[in-house]
């Protein structure tokens, strides 16, 4: 299996350096840490990202709080349709999208992909769907939903035992490739996505934590703009919090038998990546086997552009 590391439109939110521990002024720079895989079954998608019609319609699909708050920085090349095309694919031929959770910056390219079976946990289907609080009312977006009938569900109990997570579930039609791993805490029904590929697993841990040094195992740490995010937007304390310290557990048992990345940091994804967050996927790859901050990367890609 081959695996493309897709940033579908970062965030600025207000914040700075409080936020993402680098940038000097106002706002801040997170990432929307996608994956697209090659598989036997076609491609598959894990987390879309914001899509094509929240660029063009914004006010119209997503909450103004939002908008205000994090302000998405709005580029058409950094949806996941268009950096599929970009990678020589054909955006119809995505057969699958496996979620972590139904946030609006995470689900807002299904609309892009309707012919996609969409997979995501039964709780979070249910809650989303019920929008109970304002809260959920504004971070889950039933206008990005126009494929909602072609969701399947997965329940988060049950399953099998992976790396000392309980209830891990195969995803349907990836053979046992692409793993759900519940972690409940940001939402009701949040996963993390596990992906096998050639050198071990890669654990998508979605927004189960923000900040890579959040997963350092000795004095794990989070920037206060971030750490105030997670309580705010929380749906669990205390098992958003259990599942934090069995991810840094995770990363010092496991070895090299799995990398672990979170959906908004923007260290975690250049490393990865090979590539500055700020350009789609497609561009020439450099050499970030140095976690860098994105200001030099950008500065390198300039450089070879040059």
């Amino acid at each position: 299996m081959r695996i493309h590391h897709l940033n579908c439109i970062s965030t600025c939110p207000i914040g700075g350096a409080l936020m993402d521990g680098q940038t000097l002024g106002l706002r801040g720079r997170l990432t929307c840490h996608c994956l697209l895989l090659e598989t036997e079954s076609g491609l598959v998608l894990v987390d879309t990202g914001l899509g094509l019609l929240d660029v063009s319609m914004a006010r119209k699909r997503l909450s103004r709080f939002f908008l205000f708050l994090v302000r998405p920085e709005f580029r058409a090349e950094m949806t996941a349709y268009r950096q599929i095309q970009r990678l020589g694919f054909r955006p119809e031929d995505v057969r699958h999208i496996v979620l972590t959770h139904l946030d609006f910056d995470h689900a807002g390219g299904l609309d892009d992909f309707p012919g996609a079976e969409v997979h995501l946990l039964a709780e979070e289907r249910d809650a989303a769907v019920a929008r109970r609080t304002l809260l959920d009312r504004m971070r889950y977006r039933p206008a990005q939903w126009s494929t909602q009938p072609s969701w399947i569900a997965y329940p988060s109990e049950g399953g099998e035992r992976w790396f000392g997570f309980e209830g891990a579930r195969p995803v349907a039609g990836l053979k046992d490739e692409v793993l759900f791993v519940p972690l409940i805490g940001h939402t009701l029904g949040h996963a993390g996505v596990a992906v096998r590929g050639d050198g071990g697993w890669l654990l998508l841990a979605g927004d189960a934590y923000f900040y890579h040094r959040e997963m350092d195992p000795v004095r794990p740490t989070c920037t206060p703009g971030l750490r105030f995010y997670q309580l705010v937007m929380e749906k669990d304390r205390g098992a958003r919090l259990e599942n934090q310290r069995r991810l840094r557990a995770l990363c010092q048992e496991s070895g090299h038998e799995v990398t672990l990345v979170c959906s908004h940091d923007v260290v975690e994804f250049e490393r990865l990546a090979g590539r500055s967050h700020a350009v789609p996927a497609g561009t020439q790859r450099i050499d970030v086997s140095e976690p860098p901050s994105w200001t030099p990367v950008r500065a390198r890609v300039r450089a070879q552009r040059a």
